[in-house]
């Protein structure tokens, strides 16, 4: 009676900590936002494809500043960038977006294809799933919530896609020069601090059974 009360909280336990609910909340992605996904792949990595399918290698980590799940999905869901991002339309029309966004409850949306393109950072789009947690200002720091949640969909992504690098998106020039780099113009960079070095450092503690390669030593691209 025993051993089978043992098992039976066994398989409770397991399918507890396993379990996690994605929540669908797609983003537009019709024909116009593929013309301009494959648009990117070809003229900002010189990928000539018919789809605007990926094979992920790396997962990004992000906070949106936006204060809402409504206000960041309403920025994300439009095929087009909006008027109030100037600083990178002259590079190309496609709307920021990522595959994940993470409310501060913890739960976990997606918005589109895991294997869509999205557009979240530089020179790595071709290889990356990008997760979003809403908040990330001083006022709304990133919560313990978030923290778990973003812990179980790495895992999660991990089981199915051969991942390679988990980083911040506060590290991503630090793959300038490395071979999943493929931006074309040596001038196109902006600065990012995002998701922050210590909810970085409590994923990455939380995660190094998954055995990630280290993030590429470039000193001269160190966390701009």
């Amino acid at each position: 009676m025993n051993k089978l009360l043992y098992i039976l909280i066994a398989i409770l336990f397991f399918s507890c900590s396993t379990s996690k609910k994605i929540v669908d909340k797609p983003i537009v992605f019709d024909q116009k936002r593929v013309e301009l996904t494959r648009e990117y792949l070809s003229e900002r990595y010189g990928i000539q494809q018919e789809s605007p399918k990926i094979l992920p290698k790396m997962i990004v980590l992000h906070y949106t500043v936006i204060p809402s799940l409504e206000e960041a999905f309403e920025a994300f869901d439009a095929p087009t960038l909006p008027d109030w991002r100037p600083d990178i339309k002259n590079v190309s029309g496609l709307n920021v977006s990522s595959q994940f966004m993470v409310d501060r409850d913890g739960t976990i949306y997606s918005l589109m294809p895991e294997t869509n393109m999205a557009r979240h950072v530089i020179g790595l789009n071709h290889c990356a799933i990008g997760i979003e947690n809403i908040g990330g200002t001083e006022e709304l720091p990133l919560t313990r919530a978030q923290l778990k949640a973003n812990i179980w969909l790495v895992e999660y992504l991990s089981d199915k896609y051969p991942i390679d690098y988990l980083i911040g998106h506060y590290e991503y020039t630090k793959f300038v020069d490395h071979p999943l780099w493929l931006e074309k113009d040596e001038t196109y960079r902006t600065i990012k601090t995002d998701p922050g070095k210590d909810f970085m450092q409590k994923v990455r503690k939380a995660t190094k059974n998954l055995n990630f390669k280290p993030v590429p030593e470039n000193p001269e691209n160190n966390d701009i």
